[in-house]
């Protein structure tokens, strides 16, 4: 504002130069109407030119003039709102005097929890735009898994990193993604079977993923670093009989959202279309399933974000969310919502409900995309 004021203050005095000129003419026009009540008769026609002419390098100042008149409003403007700015900044520095820190410590956490009662209002939401990606790493295979866990605490950021879809049993843990970035590995776990795909899934605590060339489900502890169940898939395809279109063993993804644990798969049962099943997360028990309309082998990924599956149309450039099946209502509904494939072939997307993210495998990049959801705030009334 400062800055703005000495502008506008070089150019009123610009303009004030314009005014003085303007006021040198303005005494010349009355000596020529004196003239004129002297001698109206022999000197008017005369005279009269002259006064047009006069009248001519007026009208120049007229624009002039009413800039001046803005520029000393805004002025006023700024010095108003600087006035008040100051009174609000004096009062601030006031209030946070009235306060030791315990106190303002008990203000800030009473605000926290008035913030999270108001978050609580915001029911599951819906997708409608997604954004990015935001590149976090490049490493591994063209194909591969990596995940937070949505369950853990806000001071748990642990990465784990899963490469290739098949013949590999390693997972390695980073403490963080700042250790996965620079690749400071903190531990690394020998799982007792091989992987199937790149669908696995962390949840609270525990990697479940697909038993290699089975239809098995397996939960293994990262704490005790056994196996704490393992249940067959009933019907669901396996070995790339129902995998997505880039193929990679990819029949059975396992996922999670704001609802829970899903296993989403397809079925002969079902003519190859994806179902769509609630998990037990102790006993790996199908709780409740859906049967969609869309055949699995021509998905090129999917998700859920609470209770709703999201279906991508591609793996490859141009691929969109082209289609959604809602567990809340058994209704299904084609979508438009692009996203960027920056680098061509995606082979693991998946929602994390606590950082509000789709991570993604992209061609030996590790990639996050952000997504806005549209939500409806909960009212006294709803049950």
């Amino acid at each position: 504002m400062s800055q703005s004021i000495e502008v506008l203050n070089l150019r009123t005095q610009r303009d004030f130069q314009y005014v003085l000129k303007m006021e040198t003419q303005m005494k010349g026009l009355k000596a020529k109407f004196r003239q004129i009540e002297d001698d109206r008769k022999t000197l008017m026609t005369k005279h009269f030119q002259e006064l047009k002419e006069k009248m001519d390098e007026l009208l120049p100042l007229i624009p002039v003039l009413e800039q001046y008149k803005t520029d000393a409003k805004l002025i006023t403007q700024f010095k108003e709102e600087i006035r008040n700015l100051s009174t609000v900044l004096t009062g601030i520095q006031e209030e946070i005097g009235a306060y030791d820190y315990e106190e303002l410590h008990q203000r800030v956490l009473s605000l926290e929890t008035r913030l999270r009662d108001c978050m609580k209002k915001l029911t599951c939401g819906k997708l409608m735009k997604i954004t990015g990606p935001i590149t976090v790493k490049i490493s591994g295979t063209r194909f591969g898994a990596w995940m937070t866990d949505p369950l853990a605490s806000e001071k748990n950021n642990r990465v784990w990193y899963m490469d290739s879809y098949t013949n590999n049993k390693i997972v390695r843990e980073y403490k963080s993604i700042a250790d996965f970035v620079s690749g400071a590995e903190s531990r690394t776990y020998n799982l007792p079977f091989k992987w199937a795909g790149t669908n696995h899934v962390v949840y609270n605590g525990s990697l479940y993923f697909n038993k290699y060339q089975s239809n098995i489900i397996i939960k293994y502890s990262f704490d005790s670093g056994r196996v704490l169940a393992q249940r067959s898939l009933e019907y669901a395809g396996f070995h790339n009989v129902y995998p997505y279109t880039w193929g990679g063993f990819s029949d059975i993804d396992l996922m999670a959202d704001e609802i829970g644990l899903w296993a989403v798969y397809a079925t002969n049962q079902n003519a190859g279309n994806i179902v769509i099943s609630q998990l037990n997360q102790d006993t790996l028990e199908v709780l409740k399933s859906w049967s969609t309309g869309y055949p699995k082998r021509s998905a090129g990924e999917s998700f859920m974000i609470c209770g709703t599956l999201y279906v991508t149309n591609s793996h490859l450039t141009g691929a969109k969310v082209y289609y959604s099946y809602s567990t809340k209502t058994s209704t299904y509904e084609y979508t438009d919502i692009p996203f960027h494939n920056q680098y061509f072939h995606i082979s693991m997307l998946d929602y994390n409900a606590r950082d509000r993210a789709l991570y993604a495998w992209n061609n030996g990049h590790q990639v996050l995309f952000n997504v806005t959801l549209f939500h409806v705030i909960k009212t006294e009334d709803d049950t």
